[in-house]
């Protein structure tokens, strides 16, 4: 794919993390909270995108991470994951939405 930094353009998965772990190749990470910017941010070659609970300061305006809710971080994740075709993609859980019990993170973490 044009424009990226490294000619492999194989999808990053857990597997490839290791394995550039292992060789000692650096890993990049940035975040990301829109369509928009995932685009650049994966066309620019970096390996793994945060949606990061940050949303809730850079993108709502909130003075904390604290407001926002899991249904804003699935709205972000999503719109990231659309505008992605090479970088692995990590999604914050907000405050709340796991520490309650085991249950309740395994049911946030696999929305229906």
């Amino acid at each position: 794919m044009m424009g990226y930094i490294s000619d492999d353009t194989r999808k990053v998965t857990t597997h490839r993390l290791v394995e550039m772990k292992q060789r000692g190749e650096k890993i990049s990470m940035l975040t990301s909270y829109d369509y928009t910017m995932a685009q650049i941010v994966d066309g620019a070659g970096v390996d793994v995108i945060l949606v990061g609970d940050s949303a809730s300061n850079v993108m709502a305006g909130n003075v904390t991470t604290l407001p926002i809710t899991l249904d804003q971080m699935i709205y972000h994740g999503k719109s990231v994951v659309r505008g992605v075709k090479r970088a692995m993609v990590i999604v914050d859980m907000p405050f709340g939405s796991y520490q309650g019990n085991e249950l309740e993170g395994l049911a946030s973490a696999i929305p229906v």
